[in-house]
């Protein structure tokens, strides 16, 4: 009779040892389960540190921070009333740019680490956190850019001075008018949407200071009213709006450079967002795609970015329906700019030919040899923006995808092709990526993300010539520097 082994006599020892790695491994995911939501949680704690940090050094004193401050202006009203608590705040150029990049960049990682773990959190740790960020950046003075008093000073110009923002450049208004030392597109005829300007006009009785801060309210309340509808339409779509949330409303990108600068894209994407939650509801209301096409004209007459995803929400909802809300739409809006600005549009062309140093269609250009962006390359980018909308809107038509991963890749291609590429217009696909089924697309957003933060800290050419990369030396590159000084003064 053949001997039998000793596991086979004896199972239980095979079986037990087996049995326990099962329960090991089940700890373990456990374990790293009940870590994740309370890695987000710190996390979003760090966020709000961080961000506090930020603004406190912004308001501390004139700094790179805060642009006119930079240059030897900053009032109370302007710094605001986080101004002189951070006294130890170093004042060395050098120092203070690689703290503040050494500190979004910490912020990038923990707002990953937040999203990872949010579907997770409960619901008001998220809803808290959202809105104290934007609190944070709401007391801050103006961060990095000047927009916000371009924006005033268009609207001044056509009511206080009787010119047209849309054929008039603001170099040939009142030098005196409070607001044109505080604004730097001089040479720029206005390249904002119609609706937007008017929106200015009905700011001027309040003057530039109450203005100011009337436009950050404004653009703070669009961001969270956007917010809302994101987590409105994870929900109708069944993913965790806790974590779609927190990917478009803690990104350090956004509320640093977007928040922080008081930028109208905040506003534009409130309608852009509100036209996918009636598409969501276009199946079970009929005059839901009417409303979604009124809701994206609108957007795109506060600002024409958003007319790449007019194909998109299209095929997304009921067709005839949305064109018919989208052209009436559009002949009234067209209507309303006509009788106030004549038969102008924004100022387009100008600032698109207008190129980011390291902006990606100028690094085609830089490594393909031609020493920056030129005529050509800019061509490659717009046909490539082209193609893409054709191949997205393709593949929803057949099927293959759905309209949210299709707007998502639209508007990331559209970010990518732009010669004037600044970081906060990642704001534009994140509400898409963070309601798309695909990983991929959120990947690539994140991606994205990365590079706009690295290209755009104040540490940027620090870190360029720490590996001898230099783009801006060229003779195009230098070109391009002249012709932003040249409008840009």
């Amino acid at each position: 009779m053949a001997s039998q082994s000793p596991s086979a006599r004896h199972p239980g020892l095979l079986a037990e040892p087996a049995g326990e790695q099962r329960r090991l491994r089940a700890a373990m995911a456990a374990a790293r389960a009940g870590a994740r939501p309370a890695l987000a949680a710190v996390s979003l704690i760090g966020l709000a540190a961080g961000s506090l940090f930020v603004v406190l050094a912004a308001a501390e004193r004139p700094s790179f921070l805060a642009p006119l401050a930079h240059k030897g202006y900053f009032p109370g009203w302007m710094a605001g009333p986080l101004h002189g608590l951070l006294p130890s705040l170093t004042d060395n150029y050098d120092s203070l740019a690689w703290l503040i990049s050494a500190v979004m960049a910490g912020m990038y990682v923990l707002y990953v680490l937040a999203f990872a773990g949010a579907p997770r959190l409960p619901a008001r740790w998220t809803i808290a956190t959202v809105i104290a960020l934007h609190a944070i950046f709401l007391l801050a003075p103006p961060l990095s850019f000047t927009d916000v008093f371009n924006y005033i000073n268009y609207g001044r110009m056509g009511v206080v001075h009787h010119l047209n923002p849309y054929t008039t450049i603001p170099q040939l208004e009142p030098h005196s008018d409070p607001s044109f030392s505080l604004s730097n597109w001089h040479y720029l005829l206005s390249p904002y949407g119609p609706l937007f300007t008017l929106l200015t006009y009905a700011l001027v009785p309040l003057g530039v200071v109450a203005s100011y801060w009337a436009v950050k309210c404004v653009l703070a309340l669009a961001s969270l009213a956007t917010l809302a509808l994101v987590w409105r339409c994870a929900e109708l779509l069944g993913r965790s709006p806790s974590a779609a949330v927190v990917l478009v409303g803690c990104n350090p990108i956004i509320l640093v450079w977007g928040l922080g600068g008081e930028h109208n894209d905040s506003l534009m994407l409130l309608f852009v967002v509100l036209a996918a939650y009636l598409l969501l509801h276009a199946p079970t209301s009929p005059r839901a795609s009417a409303r979604a096409g009124v809701a994206l004209v609108t957007a795109i007459f506060i600002k024409a970015s958003a007319a790449v995803l007019l194909p998109i929400f299209l095929l997304a909802g009921q067709r005839r329906r949305f064109l018919a809300g989208a052209l009436a739409s559009g002949a009234a809006l067209a209507g309303a700019s006509a009788i106030a600005f004549g038969a102008n549009l924004p100022g387009l062309s100008t600032q698109s030919s207008v190129v980011t140093a390291l902006g990606l269609p100028n690094l085609l250009g830089y490594a393909l040899g031609q020493g920056g962006e030129t005529a050509t390359v800019r061509t490659l980018a717009s046909v490539a923006l082209v193609a893409t909308i054709a191949v997205a809107a393709f593949r929803l038509w057949r099927g293959r995808c759905h309209w949210t991963s299709a707007a998502a890749v639209v508007l990331l291609a559209l970010i990518a092709s732009l010669s004037w590429e600044v970081p906060w217009y990642l704001l534009w696909a994140l509400p898409f990526a963070a309601l798309s089924p695909s990983r991929g697309v959120r990947a690539a957003t994140l991606v994205l993300g990365v590079f706009l933060l690295l290209t755009f800290v104040p540490a940027e050419s620090m870190l360029a010539e720490a590996i001898h990369f230099d783009p801006e030396s060229t003779k195009l590159a230098q070109a391009h520097r002249r012709e932003i000084e040249r409008l840009v003064r």
